[in-house]
């Protein structure tokens, strides 16, 4: 591996094992860390310690699915493969699932204007708006709605569906939304239209001068209209122009990639997410 792409990925490893690390205490099992998340939220992974200097074993995954289970958690591990190349048959004989997802970089050369991807408004969330929580409340239901429906084909479920998921955050996962807004730790957008609310969604999550983009979704109604990549867009611009010198995302599949490459990104290498495979009847 040359040097650039060694410092690239170094950068890369930093930021997933930081990223945590503000809401979730840890638990350190042989080349293993678990991030245990503390209140509210999603729940966070299992991946090689920063400073691991052998390939996680069998019996290291082994205990922290034990550890996992004994938590409620789901039995999660994340990692880069070319960090981590021997993790992935350790993982698969473990039984679990392993999604290779392509690990994109942002050129900022080759961003586009996010209005010339879509003639919907893309806007960033302000928490000190009244309508800060009602905002935080279409995000997570649009994605819960869009991620129901994997891919980038168009579908039936659209507002009425995320209408009905839409759920009331308590005070304590407020805040901490708030909280990370304000301090730009966490971007959050939104694009939708007065007459159909908010049909896409996505977050961005930075530690210093890095970033990483998730939770990229779509009403599956509303597909099709290039306001997955506008969101993205959007996302990049602002970590952009707040001094984030490295933007990355991992797409859930090729396609999806796809839609990331309109948006100036450019595959580095594959992350790794595993988890136990599911059991058919």
């Amino acid at each position: 591996m040359d040097l650039l792409r060694t410092d690239l990925f170094g950068r890369l490893e930093r930021f997933y094992d930081a990223a945590p690390r503000d809401a979730a205490r840890t638990e350190q099992h042989g080349a293993l860390v678990l991030f245990v998340r503390e209140g509210a939220g999603w729940p966070f992974y299992a991946r090689p310690r920063l400073d691991a200097t052998e390939t996680p074993s069998l019996a290291d995954v082994a205990a922290v699915r034990q550890r996992q289970r004994e938590l409620g958690l789901p039995e999660a591990f994340e990692w880069v493969h070319e960090m981590s190349p021997d993790l992935l048959p350790v993982a698969r004989s473990a039984g679990l699932s392993v999604l290779e997802a392509p690990l994109m970089v942002l050129d900022p050369a080759a961003l586009p204007d996010p209005g010339t991807l879509t003639d919907v408004p893309v806007r960033m969330l302000d928490a000190t708006e009244p309508g800060f929580a009602a905002d935080v409340a279409a995000r997570r239901a649009v994605a819960a709605v869009g991620f129901a429906a994997a891919g980038t084909d168009r579908g039936e479920a659209g507002p009425a569906q995320r209408d009905a998921a839409m759920a009331e955050l308590d005070e304590a996962a407020l805040d901490e939304e708030r909280a990370c807004v304000a301090d730009g730790r966490r971007l959050s957008a939104l694009a939708g239209t007065p007459t159909e609310g908010a049909l896409a969604s996505g977050i961005a999550m930075r530690v210093g001068d890095v970033a990483e983009i998730a939770g990229v979704a779509t009403l599956p109604s509303a597909r099709r209209r290039g306001l997955g990549a506008a969101v993205t867009a959007t996302l990049a611009r602002e970590l952009l122009a707040a001094g984030t010198s490295l933007v990355f995302l991992s797409a859930g599949s090729e396609d999806i990639a796809r839609v990331y490459v309109r948006v100036g990104f450019r595959r580095v290498g594959t992350a790794c997410i595993a988890e136990p495979t599911p059991v058919t009847p």
